[in-house]
């Protein structure tokens, strides 16, 4: 039997991973938007300006950056990301914290799931990922 990649395939393993997150975040005050909010000021690994992460995060969850300025005051409120001269944000040692332990909760479950493909077949799907990805960025953008 042969399975072709599809939205719907995505869709499961997107809602699959949705479902460990919200576990894992479950009992903390943080929802979807603000983990995502908060991993990706994280990622920057140096202080960002509010604005331009806003618009990333907006732009690479295609959130309304209304949506993302929420999740954004909203782990201001609880001490989780902190607001710097020149209107630009960070991730304080509060916030490290939670990510450390939702990715320490997550992060052997999706080892034990990803674990059983090939490092290459991953390499593969990651690549085929990322391009359908940036096509769907490319037609949106043109809606």
């Amino acid at each position: 039997m042969t399975t072709t990649l599809n939205p719907s395939i995505i869709g499961q393993v997107e809602k699959h991973h949705t479902a460990i997150l919200t576990r894992a975040l479950a009992g903390t005050s943080v929802d979807e938007k603000q983990w995502i909010t908060l991993n990706q000021a994280l990622a920057a690994d140096a202080p960002v300006e509010r604005t331009a992460h806003i618009a990333r995060v907006a732009g690479m969850t295609q959130w309304p950056p209304a949506s993302v300025e929420t999740a954004l005051v909203a782990l201001v409120g609880a001490g989780l990301v902190a607001e710097l001269p020149g209107a630009r944000i960070e991730v304080p040692d509060a916030g490290r914290a939670l990510v450390a332990q939702v990715r320490g909760e997550t992060g052997a479950i999706v080892e034990r799931a990803y674990s059983t493909v090939s490092a290459e077949d991953r390499a593969i799907a990651a690549r085929v990922l990322v391009t359908i990805t940036a096509r769907l960025a490319d037609e949106l953008a043109h809606v």
